[in-house]
């Protein structure tokens, strides 16, 4: 039976805390999965949802970016990928009456978690200037109110429009080319968040921005490098592979802050002997200090150039850029540096050299434990010379693997949600539809935050995401939020987003991944990319929440034929009707689609997108050949008396989705608030366990960045650094304190102070 969202906010004041697990999934994740389920969907809607996960015929998780095998288990799902399911394909319901009864300034004051916990949302709403609360609107009104304000603004780039991941190929391509023809490349996306690190890495060194191993390169790899990466929580699936990997004689190298029990033991709920015993993952753990690891692979890079023989000559001759350059800079790292950036041992160092020297394959994996730093971008350049030397770059089983976060983030950049396109991409848009697209760059997200804040832009509008909950320095981008002329959200359900608004707001509600979308042309499907590059389509099966309710193509459509008037010789109404005409579009565009319809027929489990440094070991950068890097080494140096903070999640959340108050990997139950410290850094501060802090962050600005009522949590983290949950932690996160490049925020490395709570 399916159970009623929660009346108010559960209290969280006293969050239990256990010894954490050593082990992931099992039993455990297998009651969970199905408690969550029935409460949202109830039996019959779970069996019928959950089979068609990430099958061939049925739809793409909402989660993360995974990739799928050929072929498919009946239970293609993890434990956060059935709860992110059953959030979307919930039989709640957020309706009219439920804004008549809430007001904005009572949205305001709840959780996260309980506005997620309401359900999908039925119709448009509005809130008008000076009004209190939304109220329904037509899609025709809704439409007008967006014109309005578009055609009012001084210039283009005074609007914005943000893309979340979870956009499936066909909106992306079209909100792209609508921005373009309206006149901006105003395009932040939540990658500008994540893994715009890795795609800057990527691109200088190896002229592809993407990852360039597949599954089956995990299952083929001598020794895979896990680096800032949780996957027992953040991608659960990739468990799978990892111990496939072992079961072939792989080793495995966890670098983390925090050990996670996912990377301990995986107890595989898919068969006998994964729920009874498990499988031991982790070969050797090194528990590094935040921040630490480009010394690590600098240190790593100096060590195999001083061994006879362990280096690919012939590989770097042939296809490498930059070697001599970056030889001198390597050679120049020492022992004392390294140990002091990485809190390791001279041991632990030696041991994952001689796993390197062993391995003929070698993949290192990645997340935000890599990219969400100041110096993100040479860190991966660094993991990239690693592979370079050794040749493991377009060899079967080896690789570079940064491991997306959301289902469809990947895809969204490949049609063209980027502020800074190439100009290749703009000339064959331009050719396509005869339009002239501007070439000057549009704001990222951290821009388009500071665009808001100083009165540069003023219509935002929102496909997707919680642009609110996932962004830095939350008391900033409120305020600059509340200073927009529009505000526009594309969502399914409720976020914090929808209760910070400018001085007008709109909610236009669409269809999830679970519904059949049903178009004049007939039953439609969409596309998707994962984190591997492999493109599948994804049908819904389930009734819409509301029959008020427009795909994402559909608003993108109507949006633009409101705004753009007949002006726009774009046929936006023939790609509402049949979406295979927006993909023979993407053909003719994007290069890797050609024949795109065709290919998706012939292939029902997807195809591949071409990656010249994996298929041909061509490498299309400025030079020509892969390049070697030689930055100088960064670490944080954090003062006497502070801790150096990472933002994370806990086993109840995806990204800004909160399923739950517990984190069951991490032994918390009941609460979020809390802060992860080593005993000793406890002690010295005067915390013992269970106290209340205050997390009061520093930067140089002198601003006082505080978030109260934290309980202390002894916890076995790397000495000098401590953990906690976002987004209640973002407002530590300076909106200025950011990657060099890729201008991502630096989440992962924030200097705080504790205060005894002032709340306690």
């Amino acid at each position: 039976m399916v159970s009623k969202p929660p009346a108010s906010d559960p209290v969280q004041d006293a969050p239990e805390v256990t010894p954490p697990p050593h082990a992931a999934a099992g039993f455990a994740a297998v009651a969970h999965t199905l408690r969550i389920s029935r409460q949202q969907m109830g039996v019959r809607r779970t069996a019928q949802t959950l089979l068609k996960v990430n099958q061939k015929d049925g739809f793409d998780c909402p989660g993360c970016a995974w990739p799928e095998g050929d072929k498919r288990h009946v239970a293609e799902f993890c434990e956060n990928g059935a709860k992110a399911v059953a959030e979307e394909a919930t039989l709640r319901r957020v309706t009219p009456d439920f804004f008549a009864a809430h007001p904005l300034a009572d949205l305001a004051d709840r959780s996260g978690y309980w506005l997620g916990q309401q359900g999908r949302i039925t119709q448009p709403m509005y809130l008008p200037e000076g009004a209190d609360r939304y109220e329904a609107v037509t899609w025709e009104r809704a439409f007008a109110i967006v014109a309005e304000e578009l055609r009012a603004l001084a210039s283009p780039d005074e609007a914005l429009f943000y893309t979340s991941g979870r956009t499936s190929n066909e909106a992306a391509f079209l909100l792209q080319l609508f921005a373009r023809e309206f006149g901006t490349n105003n395009l932040p996306d939540c990658s500008n968040m994540c893994h715009e690190s890795s795609g800057s890495a990527l691109t200088e060194t190896l002229g592809v921005g993407k990852g360039s191993v597949s599954l089956e390169d995990l299952h083929r790899a001598d020794l895979i490098i896990v680096a800032g990466q949780n996957p027992g929580t953040n991608h659960p699936r990739m468990l799978s592979a990892l111990e496939k990997a072992k079961a072939a004689g792989a080793k495995i190298v966890s670098v983390n802050p925090l050990p996670e029990a996912g990377l301990e033991r995986f107890k595989n709920p898919q068969t006998a002997q994964g729920m009874l015993k498990g499988a031991a993952l982790t070969d050797l753990f090194l528990q590094i200090r935040i921040g630490g690891d480009q010394a690590l692979f600098r240190l790593l890079n100096k060590l195999v150039l001083e061994t006879e023989g362990a280096v690919d000559e012939a590989f770097v001759r042939e296809h490498t850029h930059g070697y001599e350059e970056f030889a001198a800079a390597a050679r120049a790292a020492y022992w004392d540096e390294t140990l002091a950036a990485t809190g390791l041992t001279r041991a632990e160092i030696e041991r994952t050299l001689e796993l390197v020297l062993a391995s003929e394959r070698t993949i290192v994996c990645w997340a935000m434990g890599l990219t969400q730093h100041k110096h993100s971008v040479p860190t991966i350049r660094e993991v990239v010379n690693l592979l370079l030397l050794r040749g493991n770059i377009g060899r079967p089983g080896a690789g570079v693997c940064p491991v997306r976060g959301h289902s469809n983030v990947q895809g969204d950049r490949t049609m063209g949600i980027f502020e800074r396109p190439a100009p290749a991409f703009l000339d064959a848009l331009d050719k396509e539809f005869g339009i002239v697209s501007p070439r000057h760059h549009g704001y990222d997200v951290v821009r388009s935050i500071q665009a808001l804040r100083d009165g540069e832009a003023k219509v935002f509008f929102a496909m997707g995401g919680n642009f609110v909950g996932a962004t830095p320095d939350t008391e900033v981008t409120e305020a600059a939020m509340r200073r927009a002329r529009l505000t526009v959200h594309v969502s399914t359900k409720l976020n914090r987003s929808h209760a910070v608004t400018g001085a007008r707001a709109l909610i236009l509600p669409t269809l999830g991944r679970t519904d059949r979308d049903v178009q004049a042309g007939g039953r439609q499907f969409v596309t998707v990319e994962d984190s591997m590059g492999l493109v599948h389509a994804s049908r819904g099966n389930l009734p819409p929440a509301s029959p008020q309710l427009l795909s994402e193509p559909a608003i993108v459509a109507r949006l633009a034929r409101a705004v753009l008037g007949e002006g726009s010789a774009t046929p936006w109404e023939e790609f509402e009707k049949d979406y295979a005409t927006i993909r023979d579009r993407i053909a003719r565009v994007v290069p890797g689609f050609g024949d795109f319809n065709a290919r998706l027929a012939a292939n029902p489990g997807g195809f591949a997108l071409p990656h010249a440094p994996r298929d041909e070991r061509r490498f299309p950068t400025a030079t020509g050949k892969a390049n070697f890097t030689a930055a100088p080494v960064e670490y944080p140096r954090v003062p006497e008396g502070r801790l150096l903070l990472q933002t994370l999640r806990s086993h109840d959340q995806y990204n800004t989705t909160i399923y739950g108050l517990d984190d069951r990997y991490r032994g918390i139950k009941g609460g979020r608030r809390v802060v992860l410290v080593h005993p000793q850094d406890a002690a010295e501060l005067g915390f013992e366990d269970g106290a209340y802090a205050d997390l009061v962050g520093e930067w140089r600005d002198g601003v006082e960045r505080r978030a109260p009522g934290f309980r202390v949590v002894h916890y076995p983290t790397a000495r000098g650094c401590a953990a906690a949950y976002y987004p209640e932690t973002n407002v530590l996160v300076p909106l200025d304190s950011t990657a060099d490049v890729s201008n991502t925020p630096a989440s992962k490395s924030v200097i705080v102070r504790l205060e005894q709570s002032r709340t306690a």
